[in-house]
């Protein structure tokens, strides 16, 4: 497809320029630092017994008797945010992404690759045991109301580590979907490594599925008064199913996960809010993931994925007459709801992969009286991790502890009390609050972690009861990996 011309497209890069450098810090950024930096961010994350080479030393083990009271072992995995609870919907997404960052990207990653791979198996070894139990899965440990109602270090929790589930009386697609993609991706990333195991994932990924379409229902429905509001599915868990079929073709090549796709685009509603990519909603990435091999010639009766993904593609650009995101004043995309941050990594993502896509296939995306070069993509992208990492009018990195200037008070637990280092005695659930509403810094620094990050007018409290600012989450650094990785090898 030859590239079209159009005024608007010299015009937008104007736009974007002028923005980079008007709150540009003068210097470039060190992207393979902030690499490290948001790799080591989940190992502050980790539950259960942590591993000799732990680098986050103000950490200690914690919920080491997760699954207990379901007399199963339950250890292991990650906290999504700055709470204590382990909610698997958010971390299997987590896992989804980061080994999709590693899938496209891990030649840029260098002396990273393993800190990578390590942070993707301390998720698939947890979400193993989660669905270990033939006609179970186990979807969150810990009663989420009990621990937002304390403010305590993981090491000392005393809330209830409840056991939540689904089964084939109460379905899950949503997760169960969520959970077979991620150890679909997975099983890719270990197929060079390690592959006794990559095969192991890969079997439990289509065992999941295959639970997952069968028994339908949303896990919301299902488990409501647990898992709502913090992890209501409210985009329904179609786009799951196709989410989890997509990524077993691409793990296994079987033609069933194909037809799967093709005889249910329409019925699970493929070309619905094809702007949305997050823990929730999939659609943006069901149609960028498709896409590549659409674009690579390999698969033309999925055509209609590509055609989503370009619309996907124009949704989201500046200076169009009708664009499906905001723009702050310093150039971040703004998407209602609370993390806006998770909005800007993940699309941002797409943007890159389907870039990379779109070059390796000599194809532009055409948007009405303009085309968007992948070029053009690759920019917009830039844009907002350099945004993230200080070139902003705060002047701040939203990476804590990247740059001069970053937040020191975010909404974190572990973060924001004494480490057992510090203060070896036990400090209980209410004991916590003066350190929640103090003014001081976190003593401990949560190195990687981002935040939610400024809202629309690029203002942002650091302050930790603000906590759609300040707290960061898994799902907002796992697609930054890729991200970093890329540009740390094309600045």
């Amino acid at each position: 497809m030859a590239p079209k011309h159009s005024s608007l497209v010299p015009l937008i890069f104007l736009l974007l320029l002028l923005i980079s450098v008007r709150h540009s810090s003068g210097a470039g950024h060190d992207y393979h630092d902030a690499l490290r930096k948001s790799i080591l961010f989940f190992e502050g994350q980790r539950s259960g017994k942590l591993p000799p080479d732990q680098r986050i030393k103000w950490r200690r083990d914690s919920a080491l008797h997760d699954g207990a009271s379901a007399g199963v072992d339950l250890t292991g995995g990650y906290y999504d945010a700055g709470d204590n609870v382990k909610f698997v919907f958010p971390m299997a997404f987590t896992t989804t992404l980061l080994s999709w960052s590693i899938i496209d990207f891990k030649r840029n990653m260098g002396s990273e690759l393993g800190n990578a791979v390590k942070a993707v198996k301390w998720a698939t070894d947890f979400l193993l045991k989660a669905t270990a139990k033939e006609g179970v899965i186990y979807v969150q440990v810990g009663d989420a109301f009990s621990d937002h109602s304390c403010w305590e270090r993981p090491e000392d929790m005393d809330t209830l580590r409840t056991v939540f589930k689904i089964d084939q009386n109460h379905p899950g697609s949503d997760v169960a979907g969520e959970i077979a993609a991620a150890l679909a991706a997975a099983s890719i990333v270990f197929r060079s490594l390690d592959a006794s195991y990559s095969n192991l994932l890969l079997d439990r990924a289509v065992k999941v599925f295959e639970f997952a379409n069968r028994h339908r229902g949303a896990y919301s429905s299902s488990l409501h008064s647990a898992v709502c509001p913090f992890y209501c599915d409210f985009d329904g868990y179609q786009d799951e199913l196709l989410w989890g079929a997509a990524w077993l073709h691409k793990a296994t090549r079987r033609r069933q996960y194909r037809e799967y796709i093709v005889k249910n685009e329409v019925v699970l509603r493929a070309g619905d809010t094809i702007n949305e990519f997050g823990w929730d909603n999939k659609h943006a990435g069901i149609n960028v993931l498709i896409s590549k091999e659409v674009l690579m010639g390999r698969a033309p009766d999925l055509k209609s994925f590509q055609v989503n993904a370009d619309a996907f593609i124009c949704s989201i650009l500046p200076g169009i007459s009708h664009p499906q995101v905001q723009y702050s004043p310093g150039g971040l995309i703004v998407k209602p709801g609370v993390c806006n941050m998770q909005h800007v990594t993940s699309l941002s993502f797409l943007l890159l992969a389907y870039s990379n896509y779109l070059s390796h296939s000599n194809h532009v995306v055409p948007c009405g009286s303009m085309s968007a070069t992948p070029a053009l993509l690759k920019h917009i992208a830039k844009r907002q991790v350099d945004y993230i990492l200080g070139d902003n009018p705060q002047r701040m990195s939203y990476m804590v502890g990247y740059g001069p200037h970053y937040p020191l008070r975010i909404h974190h637990r572990g973060s924001s009390l004494p480490s057992v280092a510090a203060h070896s005695a036990r400090i209980g659930c209410k004991e916590g609050s003066r350190y929640f509403f103090s003014p001081n810094p976190n003593p401990n620094r949560l190195i990687g972690a981002v935040v939610g990050g400024p809202n629309i007018t690029d203002s942002f409290p650091d302050a930790r009861p603000f906590f759609q600012e300040s707290e960061p989450t898994t799902y907002v650094n796992a697609p930054l990996v890729g991200l970093l990785a890329y540009f740390s090898a094309h600045p």
